[in-house]
Formats: C-alpha cells, structure tokens, sequence
C-alpha cells in the first residue's frame, strides 16, 4: 500500500528542522536498552520551537486523512504536545492515556471525552520497538476503545512495524531514520562518518 505522505520538499525541510533544533544528535549515546548508538533522538525539544511544533503536526495529517477513526490519542509525555498541533489543525478531538491514574477526583486512565466503541488513532514520536505502544493500546482497548493504526513523526526502523503488525496492528510513520539519512548524506548537513556508523548500527 503506497501511503499519501508529505512531499520530497517538506521532507526535506521537516529532516533539516529536526537537526537544527537538536531533536537528533550524533555522537555517543547509551539508549534505555544499554545499547550503545552513535545517534540519538529526542522529540521532546520541538516544544520550544513553534514554527516546527506547527509543521510537525500538518506532517502528520496526510497519513491520518487515509485512515477512519473517531479521535486521536496522544501518547504521555512526548508525543501530548504533537497530538495537540495535529488536533488544533486537523479538527481531530484528542484524548491522552495517563502515565498513571490519578489518585482523586474521577480517578481517570484516560483524559479527554470518549466513549466506549469509538476508535482511536495512536500519534506518538518516535517508534522503536513497540513496547510503550502496547502499553497504550492496553490503557485504550481496556476502556472500551478500538485501535488499529498508530501514527508515528519518526520510524527508528528497529523492529516496531513488525511487532505492531504481528499483534495485528499498523504503523504509519511520517519519517524514517533512514530517509533523514539519506537527505543529509545528499546534502552534506551530517558527516558522512556519522551517517556510516548510524547506518551500520541500525542494521544490527
């Protein structure tokens, strides 16, 4: 299935928005696995850039024009300000899954309004395995709530789709790392050292 995505150009743009604002670093990282990689993703710094909090959420509304659901669900804590960009300018009703429930008030798993049998499209950052997206759909599906699509900015490429897919659902992702890589390779915005060895860590 050919996806409607963003254009070569916006890619391009969004690839390079990306890199200024710090959101992927190139170096020496030890990841939460205690894996070793020479790049780094962090979304949660698009926040203090407007501009690109604004153009990450039309990235995404190509892909979620494709797809039927009723609202979308932000995943905490990165990807709650991206799912307020894309629902602010997609007309989308939001709703966000807790970290943890709240302990007074209405006890809630799940902020926002739903109801029971509506379906839900996933937008969080960044897919890497898949594992704090299964998290989510628990919180969702034990709510009442269905779930077929789960809308990513950035595919890491590091097994998510495939585990998604397995338990049968799908990933569509704005980005992938190897994309970004191949642009600044082009353009010569990334040294080609780095764009190596992250090419070469990927495939392991």
């Amino acid at each position: 299935m050919n996806e409607k995505r963003i254009s070569n150009t916006e890619l391009s743009k969004l690839a390079d928005g990306l890199l200024e604002a710090g959101c992927i670093k190139f170096g020496e990282f030890t990841l939460k696995s205690g894996l070793e990689s020479p790049v780094y993703i962090d979304l949660r710094q698009i926040i203090s850039y407007p501009k690109l909090l604004e153009q990450v959420g039309a990235a995404y509304l190509p892909l979620l024009k494709e797809l039927s659901f009723d609202r979308i669900a932000g995943l905490p804590y990165a990807a709650i300000p991206i799912a307020t960009a894309i629902s602010l300018q997609g007309n989308y009703p939001m709703i966000y899954p807790r970290k943890e429930a709240k302990t007074y008030g209405t006890k809630a798993d799940i902020e926002g309004e739903y109801r029971a049998g509506e379906t839900v499209v996933i937008i969080d950052d960044l897919a890497t395995t898949g594992g704090s997206k299964f998290e989510a759909i628990e919180k969702l599906t034990g709510a009442g709530l269905l779930v077929r699509d789960v809308v990513v900015l950035v595919d890491r490429q590091s097994g998510a789709k495939e585990s998604l897919e397995q338990a049968g659902y799908q990933l569509h992702a704005v980005l992938t790392i190897s994309e970004m890589m191949e642009h600044w390779e082009k353009t010569g915005k990334v040294e080609k050292a780095k764009i190596e060895a992250t090419r070469e860590f990927l495939k392991n």
